[in-house]
């Protein structure tokens, strides 16, 4: 597994403007979520990245890349048809190479000196076949994630063989599919927005592609799901946190995860703890 390629999406209707957002990095600079999640790759060893957008969008994001544009190819998703559409819309960029991928409305911060994906990436390389990072989650956020089942592999500390894959499962269909032993009551292994692919998951998207127009959009879980049937796939935890942005204060939240991991973490808890004092006066 040599990884040296990366395909960001951003091609998603309540997804596109977000990596335009702007962000106070861990050192106190001001970067788009686009040029965070370059940066993000970069440390992981990626030399290429496409990014996946909407047509008419590309030179938005080729000014929030920054001194990183030329690093970038983009591809429009010409048609709406899923998740797993846009990812296999970068599939001559990542021709027969494997691939880390990233979605456009994540922030990632480490607690470790590698970063997230560069941790992934580690352990791809290592274990030779696709891996999923993954975070411990409640169940009440199981409609916002795919997830997956599985057992821990042996000796490998935050490492799981894959058996099931499930979209947004519901709790029921979690507790039936998706249960991985170890794990506190009510949380489930769900993707943490990075993976790293092999060729085969792009052959696979390639074929349902073509299927699209009559079978409804294209969903990378049920690849994925087909995967753990067919070859080696693992799931990883990281030791670091997503951060959703779509969510509900998604940017606040990945703006103080951020600010509490970075060199002005004094001066921001000062600041929080004097806005808690002037509410309870």
């Amino acid at each position: 597994m040599n990884v040296r390629k990366a395909v960001i999406t951003a091609a998603g209707r309540n997804q596109r403007t977000l990596p335009l957002q702007t962000l106070v990095d861990r050192d106190g600079t001001p970067k788009s979520v686009l040029m965070l999640l370059i940066e993000e790759a970069l440390s992981a060893g990626i030399e290429s990245i496409a990014v996946v957008l909407q047509p008419g969008a590309q030179a938005a994001y080729a000014a929030a890349a920054g001194p990183h544009q030329g690093r970038l190819t983009f591809i429009e998703q010409t048609e709406p048809l899923g998740y797993g559409h846009a990812v296999a819309c970068a599939r001559t960029f990542t021709a027969d190479a494997p691939f880390l991928l990233l979605v456009g409305d994540h922030v990632y911060v480490t607690m470790s000196e590698r970063g997230c994906a560069r941790q992934l990436v580690d352990a791809a390389t290592r274990e030779a076949c696709s891996v999923s990072a993954v975070q411990s989650t409640h169940e009440s956020k199981l409609p916002y994630y795919g997830a997956v089942g599985g057992r821990r592999v042996a000796s490998e500390s935050g490492l799981y063989e894959v058996t099931d894959v499930a979209e947004k499962p519901t709790p029921t269909e979690a507790e039936q599919r998706l249960l991985v032993p170890g794990l506190r009551a009510g949380h489930y292994l769900c993707f943490f927005g990075l993976h790293v692919l092999t060729p085969t998951v792009m052959d696979r998207l390639g074929e349902l592609v073509a299927q699209a127009s009559s079978n409804g959009p294209v969903h990378l879980s049920a690849v994925l799901s087909q995967l753990a049937r067919r070859e080696r796939y693992l799931a990883f935890e990281t030791a670091g946190r997503r951060y959703d942005l779509g969510g509900k204060y998604g940017l606040l939240t990945a703006q103080l995860a951020l600010a509490l991991a970075g060199s002005d973490r004094d001066e921001v808890l000062s600041q929080i703890v004097e806005l808690l004092a002037q509410r309870t006066r």
